[in-house]
């Protein structure tokens, strides 16, 4: 058996690694080693691999065997590439330790630079740079970092003892602290160290690097990492490799620096390289958001020869790659050194614009260019932004760091923010300059507005992944945690004061901003057609109201996959007629609130019809129990017992007798329809009166009936019996032939497993995902939210099953079911209408399973559109959906009357 190989090599040479080794070498550690194998300018080092930190974990966080004589191997290769020694006090080498996980998890894990410096190396870089200034700067920042990503010490510590220093001289920037204002800091941070830790800082720079290692490892379980997986669904089994590396100063004097890039602008998409430098500064600086950065045109001016020679690079790496890179590169002494080259993180709106953009340059292929934009990311493109009529008060202005608008109160700490946000409170997250512990708070924010930091800082990036509006350097409100507020020179905005963010052009404005709902680019249109050439799946809409409706249309629904007609039942003063029905004594009473029932239901079909014209509806037969439509309130029986003309008691007696200890198993969906069958015949006639209304106008309607709760084929056989012979007595009354077709829903276990004896009835199979979830795992998802984010955050499940198809269990019930449907009937189409419907991995296994459509809100329809596209350009169908045929009573077709103005001009 081969020995494993924990470690590889790059540098000038050539690299041991490659591109396409980010798996095993994280995408850190394979573009470092291909832009080695490119020949571009990379400092020299190593890449433990992500295998070992698994590896690392699985031992109880002990090293694997063979890993120390590794490491001691690589570490002299490099000493030797270098012409430097690691611990050497003349000539010391230094180093950057680093993580690096498979897919981009920007500040969330751990990065130590300047490892190696001691009480004498630090003599030693001194004199080797001549810059004795620069090699305790260096060691003033290697002692804080490495005390707080490894000995556990925080950072503020540090950052206090340097505000107090500067303070005291009178200088503004880190860059300007004297060398013996520097001296004094490093004893203070040493003496701060051994109040922590109770031990000196380490000096052995071998066991600083293994403890970086140790630590960087390790930070793959860090409560933000943990959180970042979450919301970007990465698994822990990935790991992080670790890449270790030869340091290069940005900090050595006025011709060094460092700077963060993207090949074209991460927020809008533009083609124009975008990036930001600080002088005399190390990466951190410009990440972290410690100092505002100068544009690149500044670099450029005063280090024109740097400036041209990373105009040839970005250029060649962006073709090579094919993508939007996001670059890290140091300046050393006038000098250009790459640090990173990952793949960029972007609003929707610039990957939808960088897609198209590199398909018409012949970069890509539209296949490819739909795969580049991530379905969920779409929903960014349908934030609302300001109105530009509105009058407002702007407080000030900062950097336009993510797109967008958001309206919220003020708060200043994420833990707040997340306390908040879960009770339905609306924030806007303040900050100095956020840090990766701030991502759940973040994540429930409205927005997220920071003092300083630029368009390249840890708010910026992180806010556009999430498609959270961000304002980052604003530099001229000045924040007071302790008294939870912050100021605008004399304007003072205190915590839960209103605030309205616009991450589009850098606004912070007081108060509340009226708000307009989003255009479409034409980039977006055009990958969306690219999209809708390319998928097998359709999309449909859950939608209740010709206005949803109407929103779905425009958002490219092909029909309605869930109408659901109880919503309908709150309208107004309808619901008192609801519940006359329900508490009526006599089938007598029951049939007079019916009556008053059906011209409102037939209404409400006409206005849905009317906005899905020639596309199919399917409505949805009352599914919820009677008691959810019965009065709340003494005052709401009241008023019911004054129109029925009986007591109150009387009728709170009648309403507790339709009380129900477990309702959503209970006197609801088809069994209404079977025990009180005049409500289904109510529905049923004012569906086929509406369409023969509207087929008298010349409109094309399509509905298509759905039986809820089917347990059994008998339920399913009667109730399509009732249908019919309702539908078949409106359609004679009218003179006219509605096509049509009546299906069930499945959405309990019983009804996947007998779904060749329920397809024997019905035209189609509608799979309720909430239900089908629900009875499969036996748990209610209302009371679920109590458990269930301790079951995803252990890892007892992957994902939340109501948020994505349990593939083992629901996902096999499902399998079964059109299995057994389409071997009775090979017509059968098969959709879905739960919220899985809008959720990209679960439109891949739709897909996988041979629906024929999916459905879901209409904001959703972009997102699953996208997902629809991509499931067919990766994962072809395992099942082959249905070829459809005209199923019964479908086949009754008359001749139509001459279409409405509305279809003509719909079909030019």
């Amino acid at each position: 058996m081969a020995k494993q190989k924990h470690i590889y090599f790059f540098g000038p040479k050539g690299a041991e690694g490659a591109a396409g080794m980010k798996n095993l070498l994280g995408g850190k550690g394979a573009n470092l080693a291909e832009m080695c194998n490119l020949k571009v300018p990379v400092p020299a080092g190593f890449t433990i691999t992500t295998e070992t930190c698994v590896q690392f974990f699985d031992q109880g966080r002990r090293w694997p065997q063979g890993l120390d004589a590794e490491l001691a191997k690589n570490l002299a290769r490099l000493e030797k590439e270098m012409g430097k020694r690691f611990g050497d006090p003349s000539n010391p080498l230094l180093l950057s330790v680093r993580s690096g996980a498979r897919a981009s998890m920007p500040g969330m894990m751990d990065t130590v630079l300047n490892l190696g410096l001691n009480d004498e190396s630090l003599k030693g870089l001194a004199a080797k740079s001549g810059n004795e200034w620069f090699a305790w700067d260096s060691y003033r920042r290697f002692i804080t970092m490495f005390s707080d990503v490894v000995l556990g010490v925080e950072r503020q510590n540090f950052e206090q003892a340097i505000e107090r220093e500067k303070q005291r001289i009178g200088v503004i920037s880190d860059a300007e602290l004297p060398l013996d204002a520097l001296k004094a800091l490093v004893e203070q941070f040493k003496k701060i160290v051994r109040e922590h830790t109770k031990t000196p800082f380490p000096q052995n720079p071998r066991e600083q690097l293994r403890m970086a290692v140790n630590a960087v490892f390790n930070s793959w379980h860090n409560k933000r990492a943990i959180e970042y997986r979450r919301l970007y669904h990465i698994p822990a089994s990935w790991g992080t490799a670790v890449n270790v590396q030869a340091m290069v100063f940005g900090n050595m004097g006025a011709e060094s620096g460092t700077g963060v890039a993207f090949t074209r602008d991460p927020g809008t998409g533009e083609r124009r390289f975008f990036a930001e430098f600080l002088f005399n500064a190390q990466g951190e600086d410009v990440v972290a958001g410690i100092r505002t950065p100068l544009g690149i045109e500044e670099m450029g001016a005063r280090l024109p020869k740097v400036k041209a020679e990373l105009d040839r690079i970005w250029q060649r790496l962006e073709k090579h790659y094919r993508d939007m890179l996001d670059l890290e590169f140091t300046v050393e002494s006038g000098a250009l050194w790459m640090l990173q080259a990952r793949v960029g993180k972007r609003t929707a709106e610039a990957a939808v614009r960088i897609a198209v953009e590199m398909s018409r340059e012949g970069l890509i292929t539209k296949d490819e260019a739909v795969m580049r934009v991530y379905p969920e990311s779409l929903d960014q493109l349908l934030h609302d932004t300001i109105d530009p009529a509105a009058e407002l008060t702007v407080l000030t202005r900062g950097l336009p760091a993510s797109p967008g608008a958001g309206v919220g109160k003020v708060v200043f700490t994420a833990e707040e923010t997340i306390e908040l946000a879960a009770s339905g409170e609306k924030l806007i997250l303040v900050r100095q300059e956020t840090s990766p512990e701030d991502i759940g708070g973040m994540n429930a924010a409205q927005g997220i507005l920071t003092a300083t930091g630029g368009m390249t800082s840890h708010a910026a990036v992180v806010a556009r992944g999430m498609g959270k509006c961000c304002v980052a350097g604003a530099e001229q409100i000045k924040i007071s945690e302790r008294n939870q507020l912050f100021t605008v020179g004399s304007v003072a905005v205190h915590k839960g004061d209103w605030i309205t963010l616009d991450g589009s052009t850098g606004r912070v404005i007081l108060g509340k901003a009226p708000l307009v709902k989003p255009k479409l680019s034409e980039h977006f249109k055009t990958l969306m057609g690219w999209a809708d050439k390319a998928r097998r799946l359709r999309v449909r809409t859950n939608a209740d109201t010709p206005n949803d409706a109407k929103t779905a249309r425009d958002f490219g629904a092909e029909g309605i996959g869930l109408c659901r007609t109880e919503h309908m039942f709150f309208e107004g003063d309808r619901i008192i007629s609801v519940r006359e029905m329900i508490l009526a004594k006599t089938d007598e009473d029951r049939a007079k609130a019916l009556a008053k029932l059906l011209p409102m239901q037939r209404q409400d079909f006409v206005g849905i019809f009317e906005a899905m014209e020639g596309l199919p509806v399917t409505v949805r037969l009352l599914d919820p129990p009677l008691h959810e439509f019965l009065p709340k309130s003494e005052g709401d029986y009241e008023v019911l017992a004054k129109d029925l003309g009986v007591l109150v008691t009387e009728l709170k007696a009648q309403a507790q007798s339709l009380h129900e200890f477990n309702p959503m198993l209970g006197h609801r969906g088809c069994r209404l329809g079977m025990t009180f069958p005049a409500i289904y015949e109510m529905q049923t006639r004012a569906i086929f009166e509406a369409a023969c209304h509207l087929l008298k106008k010349g409109v094309v309607v399509k509905p298509e009936v759905m039986i809820p709760l089917v347990a059994h084929q008998e339920e399913m056989r009667r109730s399509r019996e009732l249908v019919v012979r309702v539908a078949e007595d409106v359609m004679k009354q009218e003179g006219l032939r509605v096509v049509y077709t009546v299906g069930s829903m499945i959405e309990l276990p019983r009804a996947a497993i007998v779904a060749d004896k329920i397809a024997e009835h019905a035209d189609f199979f509608s799979y309720g995902t909430n239900d089908l979830t629900q009875t499969t795992f036996g748990l209610s998802r209302d009371d679920a939210g109590r458990f269930l984010p301790h079951y995803t955050q252990t890892g007892i499940l992957d994902t939340d099953p109501f948020v994505s198809i349990d593939r083992e269990g629901v996902g096999e019930l499902i399998k079964l079911g059109v299995a057994r449907g389409r071997g009775i009937k090979p017509g059968l189409k098969v959709g879905i209408c739960g919220e899985h419907g809008g959720e990209p991995r679960s439109v891949e296994f739709c897909h996988e399973t041979g629906f024929d459509y999916v459905s879901c809100s209409p904001y959703r329809i972009p997102i699953a559109r996208l997902a629809a596209a991509q499931a067919a350009i990766t994962a072809p169908a395992a099942i082959k959906p249905a070829k459809t045929k005209k199923a019964r009573p479908a086949k009754r077709r008359v001749k139509k009357p001459a279409p409405s103005k509305a279809a003509k001009r719909r079909k030019r």
